[in-house]
Order: structure tokens, then C-alpha cells, then sequence
């Protein structure tokens, strides 16, 4: 069974961490967003998935040199220019020579949706494309999906205002697709797979859906970012997992409440963390609280410092001592 996992983007709701590490590659827990993401593929018998890249290509490469990952085997196709949703998926599945039914996921999405179930309705009801939804309190930010009383998709309405959107049931980021689809992605310029190509195959009455209330989240901001580890810790996916590593040092009488400490951070006498991330690297000083925020790898937090309110620390940052940030960014950026 082959995937193709959408890994372009830039990720500037993440910045300032998405500056040096593409969005897929930050960590989560322990090991990259990606992994999470084809681990949960592998689970439903994916076998090999092509990376649609773009953005910082080489980070992929340098983190998985075997073309392996998570057990699974991996091809890349690095898009010459930024392709769209749809472009990408064509030019990726072609670089991969996929001529068969094929999963699409957009590689930011943390799910236990059972993909093998929208596979298996994909074949039942003989769908050129089966699109996998949830359900949400405000669809406004997705892509909305009414559906017949079959499941056969009747539209599909990208971002309505919230008063105007006719189900709550969004696109979930996870696609069966035919190899048929491909063919009407159009070739050489930017091609919308939510705008153009599933609204074309509403049309042609081949597009339809799978609905799952399972466990869903798009990673792509800091606040859903910070989401998919403190459910984790919580236990919401099954049983809690520690988020403080062992390659981690804490000084006695430093605190650290539900918080991820990664491997090789450090976390100094007098110090507060609390609903926090501390990623691989970061010092965080002596008597410096962080809470509710995240300090990317190898990133200071000087001495009685104070970061709160979903702040972000980027690469290597220094925050000078005494500093107070509430809601900042580290370095700035657009």
C-alpha cells in the first residue's frame, strides 16, 4: 500500500522554530512530527510513502539517509516550484510511479482515524476519490463537506463563515485517491486540491466520504502543537507517556509539571516549567520560569527570566536575564 505524505509547506504559523526546521520535522515527545505521522500509516499496512517536499528538502534527507522511516520505505519528490495542494500530490505520485489506489495525508494532521476503514469504503462504493472528515465545534477554518445520506459528497465549500456553513463535518486531511485523480490535476502551474479538484469530481459524482469522531489535530499552529504533547502526557491517546527524557538534567529544586523536557535540555536549580516544551538543547536557568510556552533546541533562558503565554523561543535564541515575555517570539518574524 503506497502513501503520499504533503510535507511542502513553510509552516509560518510555527516560526520562529519553523526558520530552521521544516514544520514536520519539529519535534514531538521524542522524535520528529513525521514519524508519529507515518508510524500511524505503517499500522494500517502502508508500506512505502513518497515525501512531496519543497521547504528545506535536505533536513529530510540528512534525518532519514536509509530512505526508511518509521519502518517504512521512503521516495522523495522535490517539487521544482511550489505546486499547491494538488500539484503536489501529481507531481508526487508520478515521481513515484504510483498507478494504483493510493493514500494522501497531509503530514501536519496527528489522527487515529482507521485508515484502513476509508480504504475499505473507498472499494465498496467504487469512489474515484474517498475523503476522510471530522467533525468540529467552528468549520470555518476548514474545508466543509455535506455529504448524502450514502456518504456520496454533495460539495465542498472551502473556509465558510461560520454562520453560513452547512455541516461541521471538514476535510480531514486524509484522501483514498484512484490513479485517475492524477490525471485531472493539470500540469505546470498551482493546483488547489480542495478548490479545484474535488469540486471537479463532485461534479462528476466520484467524490465521497468517510466520517470518523476519532482523535484529530492539525499540528500547524503553536497552540495545536503544544496540543498534540500535552494530550499525550495527559493520556488522551492511550496511556501517558513521560515527557521529561532521560537524557534530560533537572537540578534538584527545579520544577517541571506536565511539561516535555527533551533530551540534552537542561533545567536549573530554582527554575519553574510548567505546560511547557523544552526541546533538545535549551538551558533553562536558574530561577527562570516557562510556562505555557515553548523554547526551541539549544535555545538560553537566562537567569530569572519569564516566558509565558505561548511565547516561542526559536533556534539557539537567547533570552537576556530578568527578561519578562508574555505571547512573543524570538526572534521576530513576519
Amino acid at each position: 500500500m503506497k502513501a503520499v505524505v504533503l510535507v511542502g509547506g513553510f509552516g509560518t504559523r510555527l516560526r520562529p522554530l519553523t526558520l530552521t526546521t521544516p514544520k514536520q520535522m519539529l519535534p514531538v515527545i521524542d522524535r520528529p512530527m513525521l514519524e508519529h505521522v507515518i508510524a500511524g500509516l505503517s499500522r494500517h499496512g502502508v508500506d512505502e510513502v513518497t515525501l512531496s517536499l519543497g521547504y528545506k528538502e535536505d533536513v529530510f534527507h540528512e534525518a532519514y539517509p536509509d530512505s526508511e522511516c518509521a519502518g517504512v520505505a521512503l521516495k522523495y519528490a522535490v517539487e521544482p516550484e511550489p505546486l499547491d495542494t494538488a500539484g503536489a500530490v501529481r507531481f508526487a505520485a508520478e515521481a513515484a510511479g504510483i498507478d494504483e489506489t493510493f493514500i494522501v495525508i497531509n503530514g501536519d494532521v496527528f489522527t487515529d482515524l482507521d485508515v484502513t476503514e476509508v480504504w475499505n469504503r473507498h472499494h465498496e462504493v467504487g469512489a474515484e476519490g474517498t475523503i476522510a472528515l471530522t467533525p468540529v465545534d467552528d468549520p470555518s477554518r476548514y474545508g466543509v463537506v455535506p455529504t448524502d445520506e450514502d456518504g456520496r459528497v454533495l460539495g465542498f465549500v472551502e473556509k465558510p463563515p461560520r454562520d453560513e456553513a452547512p455541516t461541521n463535518w471538514i476535510n480531514a486531511g486524509t484522501y483514498v485517491l484512484e490513479p485517475s485523480v492524477i490525471r485531472r490535476i493539470e500540469t505546470g502551474r498551482k493546483v488547489s486540491i480542495e478548490r479545484e479538484t474535488f469540486p471537479s469530481l463532485v461534479e462528476a459524482g466520484g467524490l465521497w466520504a468517510a466520517q470518523s469522531d476519532a482523535y484529530w489535530v492539525d499540528a500547524g499552529t503553536p497552540q495545536t502543537y503544544m496540543q498534540i504533547q500535552m494530550d499525550l502526557l495527559d493520556g488522551v491517546r492511550g496511556a501517558a507517556v513521560n515527557g521529561v527524557s532521560s537524557g534530560a538534567s533537572i537540578a534538584d529544586g527545579a520544577i517541571v509539571e506536565r511539561s516535555v523536557v527533551m533530551d540534552g535540555a537542561s533545567v536549573a536549580a530554582g527554575a519553574i516549567v510548567r505546560d511547557a516544551i523544552i526541546s533538545s538543547g535549551a538551558r533553562v536557568s536558574a530561577d527562570a520560569v516557562v510556562e505555557g510556552s515553548v523554547v526551541g533546541p539549544n535555545a538560553i533562558v537566562g537567569e530569572r527570566a519569564r516566558i509565558t503565554g505561548m511565547t516561542m523561543i526559536g533556534d539557539g535564541a537567547l533570552v537576556e536575564a530578568g527578561t519578562a515575555l508574555d505571547g512573543a517570539k524570538l526572534p521576530e518574524s513576519d
